[in-house]
């Protein structure tokens, strides 16, 4: 049996840092992480191919190879997923969907062949088990979690790992708050399920043997569930690997009390993470509580992270207007909060309300829905009817995006950020394309970009200030860069 494992394209969204990618000469910002650990649960017998279109097309010679077409994909896909699934079954390939876009929204392909939903490691074998014998049903889909130690190690031999700017690796699944507009919950559950440290270093060892030394993104969506676990087994054995090898930073996401604990913070950096992404939403009480942020509520936002900062873990923040509570006077609150505290890579959305969600259910009965979610957080657009009037809202939007990201005020947040950044003892080897971004960049921003007199400016004073950060204040202007061509600024 030929399997076609087809990852569907993303358009030019906040994360994709499609822009920044060209200093780097990389294609993508993720590999198909999902695929390549499904790919692992397919017998040995069978014959697996990836097609990644952000890095490659979809070929007639790959639809004429395969027997079946297996695609995941998230919300923001669903275009391209639309397309793949087309242009399967005009050529007469069975499709097989699966991943949060399928599970959430799987009535609306009707093209579809099987769903195998939810957890892959629960539904795929019976979907497997019954597609041998030519009983395969439309859809397979559980209540139940799966087993994470059952998990196996992604096939990573099943893409070029030099296409891609970051890694991708999982460690646990699951959060146990329950904010309202979140679906994590929906789809994961409120009860942390984590792999062993054994398996995680299973996982890097294969990327080590493979050649990777760069970047590594622990995807959890909350990486700091199971703190217990973290400061005795995984981070103890994440600094003990790291002893012999060369390379390997790590980001993640997590919560905003990670904060409140300096060992979980110090442990994690000598562990090799350099960057955390926590959801901050709102610097309004109000807000917070009417979206059940309790983590988030009754702290002094900005100290919090500020405090991540000086650990030496660079905070990204996610940020959202268009609560029912929110005023007038958000919108330059949310300015002033993201100056302040530094965060350089702010994404900054609408609110919108997933399927699934209490938000999604409560709007649902207040007659304040109207269509689809996007999954682009910068798109200007929501599902939601909102209180305040909807011209203002994205008024209010657009001039957020437009200080945060013009040259000047981003550039100033850059050095905000770096003031209080205690630079990590690790450092990614330096390689020629390493060099030649350097170079393209101050071609491309130093001479002919219109922010050409705040990137010398921040380089000199970085040289100055802090000499050992010069890379990373690079790497920042790339992405700003990338982030003011998202927001046509």
């Amino acid at each position: 049996m030929k399997a076609l494992l087809i990852y569907p394209s993303f358009p030019d969204t906040f994360w994709s840092f499609r822009h920044s990618l060209k200093f780097i000469h990389k294609k993508s910002a993720f590999p198909p992480l999902g695929l390549l650990t499904v790919g692992a649960m397919f017998p040995e017998e069978w014959d697996k191919r990836v097609v990644d279109l952000n890095v490659t097309k979809l070929t007639e010679k790959d639809l004429a190879w395969a027997d079946c077409a297996f695609v995941s994909a998230m919300v923001v896909q669903r275009k391209s997923a639309r397309q793949i699934i087309s242009r399967c079954k005009n050529a007469g390939v069975k499709v097989v969907a699966g991943g949060p876009l399928f599970t959430a929204e799987y009535e609306l392909f009707d093209d579809v062949d099987h769903f195998v939903l939810n957890e892959a490691e629960l539904t795929l074998p019976s979907f497997l088990a019954d597609f041998k014998h030519g009983s395969a049903k439309r859809i397979y889909a559980t209540h139940e979690f799966a087993d994470l130690g059952q998990t196996p190690t992604p096939m990573w031999e099943l893409i070029n790992l030099k296409h891609y700017a970051t890694m991708s690796i999982q460690f646990s699944r699951g959060c146990p708050f329950n904010c309202d507009f979140c679906n994590v919950t929906t789809l994961l559950g409120h009860r942390v399920r984590i792999k062993s440290s054994a398996q995680i270093i299973a996982e890097l060892d294969g990327l080590y043997r493979m050649g990777w030394r760069g970047q590594v993104f622990f995807v959890d969506d909350n990486f700091i569930g199971n703190k217990k676990y973290l400061l005795t087994q995984l981070l103890p054995a994440l600094i003990e690997w790291r002893k012999e090898k060369k390379g390997f930073l790590f980001n993640t996401e997590a919560s905003i009390n990670l904060a409140d604990n300096e060992d979980l913070m110090d442990t994690m950096v000598e562990a090799g993470f350099d960057t955390v992404f926590i959801g901050i939403e709102t610097p309004d009480e109000e807000s917070l509580a009417g979206c059940n942020k309790k983590q988030n509520k009754n702290r002094n936002l900005i100290d919090s992270v500020k405090r991540i900062q000086r650990t030496g873990l660079q905070v990204q923040g996610g940020f959202i207007v268009g609560f029912d509570s929110d005023g007038p006077s958000i919108f330059q609150r949310q300015i002033d909060f993201i100056q302040k505290s530094g965060i350089v890579t702010a994404m900054v959305g609408l609110l919108q309300a997933p399927p699934g969600t209490k938000l999604y259910e409560r709007l649902k009965g207040e007659g304040r829905l109207q269509g689809l979610v996007s999954g682009d957080n910068v798109d200007g657009t929501t599902n939601i009817i909102p209180k305040m009037d909807l011209n203002q809202l994205l008024k209010g939007y657009s001039k957020i995006l437009k200080h945060i990201y013009r040259p000047r005020p981003y550039y100033r947040r850059v050095k905000t950020f770096l003031r209080e950044y205690k630079a990590p003892k690790i450092s990614i080897p330096v390689d020629f394309q390493r060099f030649l971004a350097v170079f393209r960049t101050s071609i491309r921003i130093g001479i002919f970009g219109k922010e050409r007199i705040q990137y010398w400016n921040l380089l000199v004073w970085t040289l100055f200030r802090c000499p050992k950060l010069l890379p990373l204040a690079i790497t920042l202007a790339m992405h700003g860069h990338h982030f003011r061509k998202i927001c046509k600024l």
